[in-house]
Order: structure tokens, then sequence, then C-alpha cells
């Protein structure tokens, strides 16, 4: 329809103008950072990122020259303004454009907590033993969709004493939707990340014995992971694994918090509880769940059978955080693996192709037994598993690398490469067996390095209809043996 332009102008002059609308397109401007952060602008400018890591900063970020105990940021500034930054956050003069403040580490704080209190985001703040990161990406990822792309997140893992304030920095002034990662390693380290975010929703995903090394004990990770309900603004919800067996403990630690909770899980007293899960095409699932009020369906790509729990929880937050229900049911239907965190890949061997999942960016006991698990439910004429050593267990490392023989047992695993010092005590229980999958026993071999296992996989060879899980601490670097086979891989 073509209108007269006085009536298209007139139209275009009476087009809602939104609250957003108002606020600016660029993520900081120079003035905005020297009030944030008390600093001195030497330069206008406007900045459309911030990074801390000189290798990747991109062209318009702010670089924030951190200064640790082991390295200098001011060191990187040359590199950083070779790929463009477009000025520094520094504590001392610079012939670049910069703002300069007395310490970065308290600007780029200072800047987090200005991010935050600009924006009407809701907030979301995700913890938890294992799965901290894929669902965080499926909260983004369904609440992106909602929002027609004014979600945020934190990217990769940032999800510590400076990841969470990078993080936090980076939210546009526009956002309706803020997904952050905490994490930790020792006690107290939760709750000031909380406190920085201000979650309206917190979600622990599950408790298990990762970092035990340094808590001693499964309470003791299950009262450190509840201390993000101390950083709730004032009504917000605690969201809960209530097949959890410490959910009454992290329960206690909310009310105590004043939060709402919202259970999640099979038990037939979750909130969000399942009702049914029926195998999809691809190894996903189609999972109905009543949610009190209503009863939702809808498919979950990833396959495994936490991800069916998992997505439980993702709809949760989602509805807690005044999410689109429909659209999150779409978009966790289109979602795929992530690299290190399910990533599944095809291989091209002789006349056919194996499949090669990439579970290598972190690895404990919950975690491994959940991803054997998903493997034994891929179809494959042979399964094999590349496992690396599972770290911060401390004196409980050799009884849970052991415990491993069960469920690869379960899983099929025809041939086994285990990898790095701690995968002994694994290697040493195989040598036990005399008998495994189909009455035969688990071959394998015991590697130091990724180099030796990717010789040793090669060696052993790979067969069309092989299925290959990798999985292990980041630190063992099992990263590298998924390139050195998917360099190849067909689109």
């Amino acid at each position: 329809m073509n209108l007269p332009s006085p009536v298209m102008h007139a139209l275009l002059r009476a087009w809602p103008v939104a609250p957003a609308d108002t606020l600016p397109l660029a993520l900081w401007t120079a003035a905005e950072i020297a009030e944030a952060t008390g600093g001195i602008a030497s330069h206008d400018f406007q900045a459309s990122g911030v990074e801390m890591d000189s290798r990747d900063v991109k062209s318009g970020d702010i670089f924030v020259a951190l200064k640790g105990e082991a390295m200098d940021g001011h060191k990187f500034l040359p590199q950083a303004f070779e790929k463009d930054a477009v000025a520094a956050i520094v504590n001392r003069p610079v012939d670049y454009p910069h703002v300069l403040v007395k310490d970065t580490t308290e600007a780029l704080h200072a800047l987090a907590e200005a991010a935050r209190e600009r924006s009407h985001a809701v907030r979301i703040g995700i913890t938890g033993s294992v799965g901290k990161t894929g669902m965080k990406e499926a909260i983004f990822t369904c609440l992106d969709r909602a929002s027609r792309g004014a979600a945020h997140r934190s990217v990769r893992s940032y999800n510590n004493h400076v990841g969470v304030p990078l993080s936090l920095a980076r939210m546009p002034a526009r956002a309706k939707f803020g997904v952050f990662e905490m994490g930790m390693n020792h006690r107290h380290e939760i709750a000031p990340l909380s406190a920085r975010v201000r979650p309206h929703v917190a979600l622990i995903t599950t408790i298990a014995p990762a970092h035990i090394e340094n808590l001693g004990s499964l309470e003791a990770i299950a009262d450190e992971k509840a201390e993000i309900f101390t950083g709730l603004v004032e009504g917000g919800t605690a969201i809960i694994p209530a097949d959890s067996e410490w959910a009454d403990r992290l329960i206690g630690h909310a009310r105590n918090c004043g939060a709402t909770i919202v259970t999640f899980g099979r038990s037939k007293h979750a909130d969000v509880r399942l009702l049914d899960a029926i195998p999809a095409a691809g190894g996903g699932a189609l999972v109905t769940a009543d949610l009190g009020n209503r009863r939702i369906c809808y498919t979950v790509a990833e396959p495994g059978e936490h991800w069916i729990v998992n997505s439980l929880g993702v709809m949760a937050a989602v509805r807690a955080a005044g999410g689109d229900l429909g659209a999150a049911g779409l978009a966790l239907a289109e979602m795929g693996g992530l690299k290190g965190r399910g990533a599944r890949h095809t291989i091209a061997v002789g006349s056919g192709t194996a499949l090669l999942i990439d579970e290598s960016y972190n690895a404990n006991p919950a975690s491994m037994r959940a991803t054997l698990k998903a493997l034994a439910a891929t179809p494959a004429t042979r399964r094999l598993a590349v496992l690396g050593s599972m770290k911060e267990l401390g004196d409980f490392a050799d009884a849970f690398h052991r415990q491993l023989v069960e469920p690869l047992g379960e899983a099929g695993v025809t041939h086994a490469i285990l990898v790095g010092e701690e995968m002994r005590a694994l290697a040493e229980e195989l040598g036990k067996l005399s008998s495994g999958p189909l009455g035969k026993p688990i071959t394998f071999a015991h590697c130091g390095s990724p180099a030796e296992a990717i010789a040793a996989l090669g060696e052993y060879g790979l067969a069309p209809g092989d299925a290959v899980l990798v999985k292990g601490s980041n630190s063992v670097g099992l990263g590298r043996l998924v390139s050195h086979f998917t360099e190849k891989a067909p689109a």
C-alpha cells in the first residue's frame, strides 16, 4: 500500500517511543567511563566493547589494563591498539587514548556496578558443580529469542572475580535480560560474585564433588553454592534441583535469604516436574513438564538424560525471569552442542564416518557418569572413550577414578584411552577385569599427554560407525585431540 508522503510522515512521528529507545547505542562513552570509575578521560570516544585480554581485542573495544601479581596489562597496550582498541583504562599516563584511574581492577568493578545500575535487565545468576555453562547458554538462547536479541550473558566460562565484573561491564544499557555464570574453587567465593550481580533469579544446577579437594565435603560444597542466594534482590527467586540429596539444605539457605523458592526435577514434589520424556531424532528428547498451573511440551535437541532435567531448570528460570516459554521451547529444540561441552563432530573414516563427541572442557565424577550414559544411548558400531584426569579431587581422586569402571562398562565402551597421572587408578582397575561388554574385557591404553593420546587413538584406528567420547578436565588439554581429529571433518 502506497501512502501519501504527509500521511507517512505523520505515522512515523506518531510511532510509540519506548523508554529504552532513548538509551545510547554505544556500550560506553568516555564521559560515562570517567564518571563510573572516577577517572580522567584523555579523549572523547565511544566504545562498543570491553576487553581485558589484548589477544581478544576487537575494533572499538576499550582495553582494561589489569595489573596482577604475575602480569601487568599495561605491557600489552601496543598489541591492544594494533587490534584497533578505541582506548584503554590505565593507572598511569600513556600515549594512547585512555581513562586514567587509580586502580584498574577497582575501575573494572566500578564499571560493572554502573552497568548493572543503569540497566533495567532482569539478571539471572547460575552456579553449580556441573552444567553451569551449558545451562547459562541455554537460558540465554531462550531469553534472546524471546526478546529478539536483547539478552546478554557472560561468554566462555567468565565466572570468577574478574570474569563476572567483566561480563557485567559488557552488558548494554538496552539489555532486557542478563545471564551470569558464577564459579568457585574455595570457600566464600560465590557470595561476592552474587553481590556484584544482584540477581533477580539464582539457579543451582547440581551439587557434585567438583573442587572437593579444597572444600572437603559435599555438605561444604552445597553451602558454598547456596551463597548465590545471598545476593538476590528483595523478592528474588531461588531455583533448586529437587532431585539433589542436598535439596532440603539448599532450600533452607534460600529461605533464610527471603527468596521465593522454585524446585525442578523428577521428584513428585518439584514445582517444575518432569512428566514424560520420549527419545527424539538425533539423540534429544520430547519433554512434557508440569509447571503447576500449566503443562508444556517441547523438544530438547541436546542428547543425554541430564539435559532432560537441565531443561526443566531452564524453563523454571525463563518463567521466573518473565520470559516467553513458547520461544524457550523453540530455542531448546534448535540449540546445538557447545565446543568442549557436547559438540558432536562427524569425521570421515575410510568409506564412511565416525562420530566424535567433544566434552573436553571439564570433568568431574558426576559429569563423567552423565556423559558416559549419553554415550550408551548413542547408536554406534563401537563405542570408544578418551578420558582425561579429573582434577581438584584431592584425597578422593583415586577412588573417584576407579569408580568409572562401572559406567564405562554400562556404556558399552570397548576401548578406552586414559590420559593423565590420576587416570592410572582407573587403568589399574580395568587391568583387573576379566570381561566387559559382550563378555570381552575393555581394552585400554594409559597415556601421559594429549600427544600420546592422539597417537594411541590413531594406532587403535577408527572405523565407520564408531562413536568416540572425549572428556577430561580442561587442564589435561584434550581439546588438542579433538582439533586433531576434526580438522578435516566434513561440513
